[in-house]
């Protein structure tokens, strides 16, 4: 049988979102052929999402060059929102969520730009608000060269199910 924050008494993962004055947008459409999530067993692969806002818009540029480290962190975040909402469509219920396992976090970064880990804790903190402590997940941060649509970050997340 699958817990439920309201279980234990403490807030959903909606409850939460809301607390945050967060509202899930559409899940994101795929930019090219590939599919936004795969379930194999109590694990849901999700493919790379960007920070992309509800209208469609994209963050693009360079992160240490002409996009600042705190305005990364913030698309980032959004980029997490975009993965909640990836899961929500793909699970129904973010109760589901079991624990956040993994999480790759790609920054397109100027090549002197070195803070790759502060830039993702926008995602990676939004998470530990939403999910607690099944939020918290081991990482890896790192730069590339470029990113496709030239955005400044893009992550993809490993989630482990409730049976």
């Amino acid at each position: 049988m699958m817990p439920t924050s309201t279980d234990a008494g403490l807030p959903t993962p909606y409850e939460r979102l809301a607390a945050l004055g967060i509202a899930l947008p559409p899940s994101p459409p795929p930019i090219a052929n590939f599919v936004t999530h795969v379930r194999e067993g109590n694990l849901l692969f999700l493919s790379g999402q960007g920070p992309r806002e509800a209208n469609g818009f994209l963050y693009s540029g360079k992160v240490g060059d002409d996009v600042l480290l705190e305005d990364a962190y913030r698309h980032a975040r959004l980029t997490g929102i975009n993965l909640i909402a990836v899961m929500h469509d793909a699970l129904g219920d973010l109760a589901r969520v079991r624990k956040i396992v993994k999480m790759l976090g790609m920054v397109n970064a100027a090549p002197d730009f070195r803070d790759h880990p502060q830039v993702i804790n926008g995602c990676s903190d939004l998470f530990m608000e939403v999910f607690g402590q099944a939020g918290q997940h081991a990482r890896s941060a790192v730069g590339f060269g470029s990113l496709p649509g030239n955005i400044t970050v893009e992550i993809e997340v490993i989630v482990a199910l409730h049976e």
